[in-house]
């Protein structure tokens, strides 16, 4: 089976291409700027075409959620036209095409776990933006899996596992926002709920569970919640640590709304596909771990020095 992935640099692109590197019989590739660009869309079907598809999976986006607000424009270009040039392109090559969404698409005041079903209602630019993409492949293309997902972090890229180790190696002291509450998601954990789910769909040609699932990590925690595990584990590592002050989402000032409710049910692909994600302790140790077992190997010679990462 060969997986194409758009973007190369995003956590899933990178994920997904790690995974493909031990796993027998699956071939990912992915294709990204410039041969393929989501905000130029004649670009998307010949970078598609050239790299012989079995499934395509849509990763790549724009996901500035603050400078969105001030790009609406190609915001929607690559989320929502981007993405559906990709799903049509998926169509005209006669491959299903998993499309990764968002949270965001809720407001975040239902007082219980999303479900797939529940009424959208983007609170900003990005989330609009995701949610008409997400009609726009499903307008494109009816083989289509659309997976919204939520507080995604990795080794790879930017995100708040990152950014909380970093912040804790300078400062003995942080804030973080307490009030907002969802299910912390690695995006090793999201390739492999792809990975798994392409699988079935090389082999059913005919499946027939096409539509909008929930993939997130086991269980629920708010921002600061997520912050200390973080850091609990870093300091049984031996790596940096600070303290954790707990703020409400109105001392922490944000040019785009975030939901305060991100929570989603994944029951429906957990049926569907018989697969959930681990609790979002576990893997949110495996990363930790991992991010700390880099370290930088001093060669012979005066400033000769290579990174090294390993794991443990």
């Amino acid at each position: 089976m060969r997986l194409v992935v758009t973007g190369r640099e995003g956590q899933v692109a990178a994920s997904l291409l790690e995974a493909g590197r031990v796993l027998a019989g699956i071939d990912v590739v992915a294709v990204g700027r410039p041969q393929l660009d989501l905000a130029r869309p004649e670009t998307v079907f010949k970078a598609l075409e050239a790299s012989r598809p079995d499934i395509i999976v849509s990763a790549a986006a724009y996901t500035a959620v603050d400078q969105a607000e001030d790009e609406a424009d190609l915001a929607f270009a690559v989320n929502a036209e981007g993405a559906g040039a990709v799903a049509e392109a998926a169509a005209r090559l006669g491959v299903p095409v998993i499309h990764l969404s968002t949270d965001y698409v809720f407001d975040g005041t239902k007082d219980s776990a999303y479900v797939e079903t529940d009424p959208t209602a983007p609170l900003g630019v990005y989330g609009a933006s995701k949610l008409a993409g997400e009609l726009a492949v499903a307008a494109a293309n009816p083989h289509h899996l659309i997976l919204r997902t939520a507080w995604v972090y990795s080794p790879f890229g930017k995100n708040f596992v990152k950014t909380i180790l970093g912040l804790a190696a300078d400062r003995d002291e942080m804030k973080v926002v307490a009030d907002q509450w969802g299910n912390p998601t690695s995006a090793l954990d999201i390739a492999a709920a792809i990975l798994h789910a392409a699988a079935m769909l090389d082999r059913d040609k005919g499946f027939d569970a096409c539509g909008v699932y929930h993939l997130a990590g086991t269980g629920e925690t708010n921002w600061s919640g997520f912050a200390r595990h973080i850091l609990d584990i870093s300091r049984v590592l031996g790596g940096p640590h600070a303290r954790i002050r707990d703020i409400a989402t109105e001392d922490y000032s944000t040019k785009a709304r975030r939901p305060c409710n991100s929570r989603l049910s994944t029951v429906k692909f957990r049926s569907a596909f018989a697969w959930q994600a681990p609790d979002w302790r576990i893997s949110t140790q495996r990363t930790v771990s991992r991010l700390l077992a880099k370290e930088t190997v001093i060669l012979a010679g005066p400033s000769q020095t290579r990174n090294c990462s390993s794991d443990r």
